[in-house]
């Protein structure tokens, strides 16, 4: 798994970076980092940062376990949390979204759940597949334990944008270069999520009394793993690598 280069029992447990990879109680830990990116291409930080990718790598990597196991993904991730707060997160959502009840041809609904900035949070998405292999978000749940709450509205908003943001970096988000120059410049040329697209997305938060959170970032991270981990259940296909390639999701003729 891709995150922070720890070994378990190597660093405290108030470590927010191991934290923010594993809400698992798993006996054996090995986790090394190394870092690829072009040596003349200057990159920065993107919203979420390391949780960004780390949770699509863990959390897809849990749904390929729980399908390994012939295991509800729910279930299987449930009987692996030690941590109350996370557990309740993942029940909640599952339970908003309906998780279990059949759903048409070509349609799933994949879940995550991360621990990341002092925030539970976790999402169910449920997708679309077409047979040309286009994707389409149809409504995403999302639950959050975000410690002690101010303005619940502010808490559902940035959701509800992370989410977004989210979404269109997993479907749209590539960004190339030709002759030395990034090809993407304004939002003419890097597509977005419209609002045609955009699922319905809802927002339960669980009260609690804990210190609060951070809400700038959470939001964005756990949604790539369920989106994929729902086009896995609608088409039994895994995909690994983001943005989504719609031409492997196309039924064959």
């Amino acid at each position: 798994m891709a995150a922070a280069g720890v070994q378990q029992g190597s660093r405290p447990r108030h470590d927010r970076g191991r934290d923010s990879i594993l809400v698992y109680a798993l006996p054996n830990l090995h986790v090394e980092y190394l870092r690829v990116e072009p040596a003349a291409v200057p990159t920065a930080f993107w919203r979420s940062v390391g949780p960004s990718h780390n949770l699509f790598v863990v959390e897809s990597f849990m749904d390929e376990l729980a399908n390994a196991a012939k295991q509800d993904p729910l279930a299987y991730r449930l009987a692996l949390i030690d941590k109350a707060r996370a557990k309740a997160v993942l029940q909640l959502a599952a339970e908003k979204a309906g998780w279990g009840r059949p759903l048409p041809t070509r349609v799933g609904r994949g879940i995550s759940v991360q621990f990341a900035f002092a925030n539970y949070l976790a999402y169910v998405a449920e997708v679309e597949v077409a047979k040309d292999g286009s994707v389409r978000v149809r409504r995403v749940v999302c639950a959050v334990d975000c410690g002690t709450v101010v303005n619940p509205d502010i808490v559902r908003a940035q959701i509800q944008g992370a989410a977004i943001f989210g979404i269109t970096a997993a479907l749209y988000g590539d960004i190339t270069l030709k002759n030395g120059r990034v090809e993407q410049a304004n939002f003419d040329t890097y597509q977005m999520l419209r609002m045609n697209e955009a699922p319905a997305i809802e927002v339960h938060i669980v009260p609690s009394r804990e210190a609060p959170g951070g809400m700038g970032e959470p939001g964005t991270s756990a949604i790539a793993p369920a989106l994929t981990n729902a086009i896995f259940a609608a088409t039994g296909k895994r995909l690994r690598k983001l943005p989504i390639d719609a031409t492997a999701l196309k039924q064959p003729a």
